[in-house]
């Protein structure tokens, strides 16, 4: 299917690793002009580097997205580079998980800040590039806002904030001619559960098998990053174009709730 992203403009937060990674390796292949950002240089410059090589148009910006100036910045230096936005994923994020009387206002802060300020922002400033190009926002989000598990805070209760967040937007956008959706995201391959594998000294293989069978995931396998971005590089695509307001399940039928 031809997804009509040639020449699009396309802002994705954590897009030097993981499952950003892919998404900008998805978006690169169909022709969009990718600016991604992420906090750890090393990563930003092998994947700029790698897309580049692939021949794509890409910017590689280090930015915290919990920090309002650099969020900003990263929205100027895209206008800057390519003067427009058609679509924008917000991915930045990490789990995060705890009992309630284990959690700090600090952690609380910092988890709100990360996964809804930020998205929230993004959106905002973006509102008027993607409504003079009939464009896209993603949130990615996780299961876990539908079906909260104990010990799941406060990521849980932020991804929710990010639901609605989603839902709410999606009314104000539309008549701006803006889509807004969310993928819900379960058991992924991503570069948090490689770095996690490396640490106990596992093969990833054998840890994300063990994932699986003990999470008792239907489709019996963790999902690959490579479907997480085709799932997202359609909804960005005009080929999605009636589809807003949805929170679609990534997760091999794991939650239980639609």
């Amino acid at each position: 299917m031809e997804l009509e992203l040639g020449g699009k403009v396309v802002m994705v937060t954590g897009g030097s690793d993981g499952l950003g990674r892919a998404l900008c390796a998805r978006l690169v292949s169909e022709g969009a002009f990718v600016a991604f950002c992420g906090r750890d240089e090393g990563r930003l410059e092998a994947t700029r580097a790698e897309l580049a090589g692939a021949g794509g148009e890409v910017l590689a910006v280090r930015a915290d997205v919990s920090v309002r100036e650099d969020l900003e910045r990263f929205v100027g230096e895209v206008r800057g580079a390519w003067g427009r936005i058609d679509g924008v994923v917000n991915n930045a994020g990490r789990a995060a998980g705890k009992e309630l009387v284990d959690i700090t206002d600090e952690e609380w802060e910092a988890d709100v800040s990360l996964k809804l300020y930020a998205a929230a922002r993004l959106c905002r400033s973006a509102m008027a590039d993607l409504a003079a190009r009939g464009g896209s926002i993603v949130n990615v989000l996780a299961i876990a806002a539908k079906t909260p598990g104990a010990a799941s805070m406060p990521s849980s209760v932020t991804r929710a904030a990010g639901m609605a967040l989603t839902k709410a937007l999606s009314k104000e956008a539309g008549p701006r001619n803006v889509r807004v959706n969310a993928v819900l995201i379960g058991l992924i391959e991503s570069g948090q559960w490689d770095r996690v594998a490396a640490s106990r000294g596992a093969a990833v293989g054998e840890l994300y098998e063990r994932m699986a069978e003990r999470s008792g995931i239907p489709l019996g396998r963790v999902g690959r990053a490579e479907e997480f971005a085709d799932l997202v590089a359609f909804l960005l695509s005009p080929r999605a174009g009636y589809v807003t307001g949805a929170a679609i399940n990534l997760d091999g039928g794991l939650c239980a709730a639609l």
